[in-house]
């Protein structure tokens, strides 16, 4: 596999897939096509301008004309496009069903009318599951989506899982816990909890702050679909998790303790609507059957994210705005 279109590579988890994927295998080519919508950012592959084997297009996977002539070329395609943030669904969930589910569909339909065999890699979320009070969700546990988001994910797997059965298409699907690193999209938890805090906002926290996530580097989920890309089987759906499960109010904590800001930046607001109370996944199943585990402990990672975010200011500055860094986002539309 030489050619690979990842869709959405201008995003925090696509563009550091891209950049791993160009410096672990030299032969190997990408095409990015992305519609640059919110969480899409151009510097984030900056210095990948004169890369030979790096190519970008700009496209939006839910208009159907947009993919012509593309993916013919390509040996494989992994799916990052999707609009992620669960408070903006909330708000507003026709973006979310319009790029999740329906540019999903688009690909699968371009895909199964072309006479050439491609490894479809779906990037799906635990979200698809709901939450879980005890124990931890496994590959054939049934979905129960808990807002627009994950509904339009979870959607989306379902498409993915007939068009493997009824045309035969190369399609495997992975669902991940939460990602953190260095590009990540000023909206979302540590990104916002950093940026907030090094301007001495207060930190807003959902509810009592006891919601529990399940946090992996994103180097770690890079290696994790590199792997799925090159050796899982047809038809498969693979968990990805590390076991760093912690509370919202215990992350935030951490990371102003690394900061060597006061914890009386915590305020406590509204909880959000269907708020999942804890996601955990058992990802036995990759580490068994493809030889996966993550390498990054959970406290040096942070760490790191925490001095990027610190270091680059000139790239987050000009995207962390009010807006995208209010306290309570699904009361904004």
């Amino acid at each position: 596999m030489l050619k690979i279109l990842v869709t959405g590579g201008l995003g925090f988890i696509g563009s550091n897939f891209i950049t791993h994927i160009l410096s672990k295998h030299p032969n190997k080519e990408i095409v990015n096509i992305d519609k640059i919508g919110l969480g899409a950012n151009l510097e984030n592959l900056k210095d990948l301008k004169k890369e030979d084997r790096y190519h970008f297009i700009k496209a939006d996977t839910s208009n159907p004309q947009a993919l012509n002539g593309i993916i013919e070329d390509c040996d494989g395609v992994i799916n990052f496009a999707a609009e992620t943030h669960v408070d903006r669904s909330i708000a507003d969930p026709k973006p979310f069903l319009e790029s999740n589910t329906i540019g999903t569909f688009n690909l699968l339909e371009t895909e199964r009318k072309l006479n050439k065999p491609i490894r479809h890699v779906q990037i799906s979320t635990d979200e698809v599951y709901g939450d879980i009070p005890q124990g931890c969700f496994r590959e054939e546990d049934r979905l129960k989506p808990s807002n627009p988001y994950s509904a339009s994910k979870a959607a989306a797997d379902m498409l993915c899982q007939a068009y493997h059965r009824t045309y035969g298409l190369d399609i495997i699907i992975t669902r991940c816990t939460n990602n953190f690193g260095p590009y990540q999209f000023p909206e979302k938890l540590i990104p916002k909890t950093i940026i907030r805090a090094q301007k001495n906002l207060p930190i807003p926290i959902y509810g009592t702050g006891k919601n529990i996530r399940d946090w992996i580097y994103v180097l770690d989920h890079c290696e994790a679909i590199d792997l799925t890309l090159r050796e899982g089987k047809p038809g498969e759906t693979y968990n990805i998790s590390s076991g760093n499960e912690l509370s919202t109010i215990t992350t935030v904590k951490k990371i102003l303790e690394m900061l060597g800001k006061p914890e009386n930046l915590i305020a406590f607001v509204e909880d959000r609507p269907g708020h999942d109370l804890r996601y955990s996944l058992d990802s036995s199943k990759i580490r068994k059957e493809l030889g996966w585990k993550p390498r990054h402990a959970f406290e040096s990672a942070l760490v790191k994210t925490v001095e990027w975010y610190t270091k680059n200011e000139s790239w987050w500055k000009p995207i962390a705005t009010n807006e995208i860094l209010h306290p309570t986002p699904w009361k904004m539309n």
